[in-house]
């Protein structure tokens, strides 16, 4: 199906949206595995869950989708060096990302960035590939909230959030 609107068009309004910088993780039987993702937003707070993007033919994608858990550590505005990590930007390997900053297992087994400024674990309860990403929704188990400011990306560049009034 084609769009009704140019690629770039899209892609250029896209870049200027702000959002949170997440690490989006999982390990089990299918192994450890992570990227940086942006896409990020609640679903429901009845049931906590929310949702992610992620490529759909990447690593993480698979690993999710196998060990059918994830876990979203929200990174604070000092660590955007685990972002670039994450997102293949340092030419690390997997399992030095992994290795070069400190995890706690969550309940799911997934890793949870130690000093993130928001972690949640998440049973995965749906999927569905919509373009290049797969949508993972997954239910909240468990949830560590810290004091701090959020890591923003927004126009390419990594942002901190600054209130404009008191």
């Amino acid at each position: 199906m084609r769009s009704p609107v140019a690629k770039d068009d899209f892609l250029d309004g896209m870049r200027r949206a702000a959002t949170g910088v997440t690490i989006v993780t999982t390990k089990g039987r299918d192994g450890i595995e992570g990227a940086t993702v942006s896409a990020m937003v609640p679903v429901s707070a009845d049931v906590a869950s929310l949702l992610v993007c992620v490529y759909y033919e990447s690593r993480t994608a698979k690993a999710i989708l196998a060990n059918r858990c994830f876990a979203v550590s929200l990174l604070r505005d000092s660590q955007w060096m685990v972002a670039d990590d994450f997102a293949g930007r340092t030419g690390k390997s997997p399992a030095a990302r992994f290795a070069d900053w400190e995890w706690d297992a969550a309940v799911t087994g997934s890793p949870m960035l130690r000093d993130a400024l928001v972690g949640f674990d998440c049973r995965l309860t749906e999927s569905v590939v919509q373009g290049t990403h797969s949508i993972f929704i997954g239910e909240v188990a468990a949830i560590r909230v810290a004091d701090g400011c959020p890591l923003v990306y927004s126009n390419q560049n990594y942002c901190r959030a600054m209130a404009l009034s008191p």
